[in-house]
């Protein structure tokens, strides 16, 4: 089995789909956003492989699916070996987010998601992060989920007024970030450092890690501080998008 097939692949059927040659070339021309590129498995006519590399000059992950399932995610049938599914919006910069935050004249706010798979969990932290004054979401280009309608749904209309970044690299983002004067606060169950001890007053950035496994190991290493949410009751963890609202609105009350 080649390396990059993946024979499971989530339903994309509800989100934005292009399909078709024609169709993908001219969105990729348009500069339209667009998250993941499906092509089918041992299709490698040269015009399919212009496209791919075309969707990756453009940001978009690429990836090998059995023609079959490619069928399967086909609205009409008619795929000619490759689907496109395309962003519910446009995706800003790290550069955009903090620009925002001097044009408002605030020390920047930032919630980064280091591979969230829910679309429900990404989609309530960008509506927490829009009520909350933050200044933009930073999530990754892979093993996560992307802009699709669901997110945009589930932020409930906050995807039109939150910049939402995607990078290639999460701890490669904190780094610029820190060399920025930002402090990355990660969360982490073990921390050493209680919530309500923790200094989110001047310009932070708040990691909220995958509903699974928490934070990488590489981004764990990457944050300044790791911060605890007091548990006081029998279930140890916190759904990921209610840690992300707890942090948010503490970096809030401290910035009175």
């Amino acid at each position: 089995m080649k390396k990059d097939l993946i024979t499971d692949i989530p339903d994309e059927r509800s989100e934005g789909m292009i399909e078709g040659r024609n169709a993908v070339a001219e969105a990729l021309k348009s500069g339209r956003a667009i998250n993941k590129v499906f092509l089918a498995d041992g299709d490698t006519d040269k015009a399919l492989g212009r496209l791919a590399a075309m969707a990756k000059d453009a940001g978009a992950v690429v990836v090998r699916i059995d023609r079959r399932k490619l069928g399967d995610m086909s609205p009409t049938g008619a795929h000619q070996g490759i689907i496109a599914s395309v962003a519910a919006h446009e995706y800003a910069s790290v550069d955009d987010i903090l620009a925002l935050a001097q044009q408002r004249g605030e020390v920047p706010l930032i919630v980064i998601c280091d591979e969230l798979s829910d679309p429900h969990n990404l989609g309530a932290i960008i509506r927490t992060a829009e009520c909350a004054g933050a200044h933009g979401v930073i999530i990754p280009k892979r093993r996560s989920v992307g802009l699709t309608a669901v997110v945009g749904k589930a932020s409930a209309g906050a995807l039109e007024y939150m910049p939402v970044a995607r990078v290639a690299n999460i701890a490669a983002a904190i780094r610029e970030l820190k060399q920025r004067g930002v402090w990355v606060f990660g969360t982490a169950a073990d921390a050493d450092t209680a919530l309500y001890q923790a200094d989110l007053k001047d310009a932070a950035a708040i990691v909220i890690g995958n509903e699974g496994v928490g934070m990488s190991r590489i981004v764990a290493e990457s944050c300044d501080f790791k911060v605890s949410i007091p548990m006081k009751g029998q279930i140890s963890s916190l759904n990921a998008s209610a840690a992300a609202a707890i942090l948010l609105y503490e970096a809030v009350r401290q910035r009175g």
